[in-house]
């Protein structure tokens, strides 16, 4: 039997009393996609940050690969996983170029590995490769958020992890990158973690959906199989809250039309 992707086992942490995760259980296969929701504050961002380390737990374990996350430096453990998050966090003084390649060369890459790879990753996220040589105030912000995505590739990970990463874009940016980003996990034969906000962007694009409430899993399963089995008024709700914006949005359309 395969061993998982990633796994977290009696997951707990606290912030200043706060419980933000209450003992989770969660195991990721390799080359899923699994969306994080749930109200703010119910420890969606904190379980991700405990993959690579951005946050500690208090108790419990995390394991990538198999092998347990502590049992190595973090900064070595990042290097392997892409992190991919709203604000984006380029180096404003640093090429487009220079950005993607942060990581590789913290790896040791040669100079000719490392243009070879970002040459690529421009055609992969689908930027000109002019794009190249300028720095990221030159940017739309659909273009720095590809930039992102690009750097979080850059050296080679099986896993990335997503913080909300097209919730400052305008709808049409986001959808279209969203789908591009969905073509890229399935390209790649990535492991992906996404949080997000948006329950609509989290049945499009992944393939397992995590409910999480007070800092613990409430509902886990694809979207099908929680329309079909949740019982939960919360999680129902949250779970065709697509449908009724449908629903209103048509009702919208045809007023508009008569």
């Amino acid at each position: 039997m395969t061993a998982p992707m990633i796994e977290l086992a009696g997951v707990a942490k606290r912030y200043a009393g706060h419980q933000a995760l209450a003992g989770v259980d969660l195991s990721v296969a390799r080359g899923a996609f699994v969306a994080l929701v749930g109200a703010s504050g119910s420890g969606k961002t904190t379980l991700l940050k405990t993959i690579n380390r951005l946050a500690e737990p208090d108790a419990g374990e995390v394991r990538v690969e198999g092998a347990p996350v502590r049992a190595g430096p973090a900064a070595l453990l990042r290097r392997r996983i892409g992190y991919v998050f709203q604000e984006v966090g380029l180096f404003p003084h640093l090429t487009v170029a220079e950005n993607i390649a942060v990581t590789p060369r913290l790896l040791g890459w040669s100079a000719e590995r490392i243009a070879g790879r970002v040459e690529a990753l421009l055609d992969l996220v689908a930027l000109p490769q002019a794009m190249a040589a300028r720095t990221p105030d030159a940017l739309s912000g659909g273009q720095r958020q590809r930039v992102g995505v690009a750097r979080a590739l850059a050296a080679e990970p099986a896993i990335v992890l997503m913080d909300e990463p097209f919730g400052a874009l305008d709808p049409l940016t986001r959808d279209t990158l969203g789908t591009d980003y969905r073509a890229l996990h399935h390209q790649l034969g990535l492991t992906t973690v996404m949080v997000t906000h948006d329950m609509a962007e989290a049945v499009l694009l992944a393939d397992r959906i995590v409910v999480l409430r007070d800092g613990a899993v409430v509902a886990d399963g694809t979207a099908g199989e929680l329309m079909a089995s949740a019982t939960d008024p919360e999680v129902r709700a949250l779970l065709e809250a697509p449908r009724r914006q449908a629903e209103r949005l048509r009702e919208r359309l045809s007023g508009a039309g008569a």
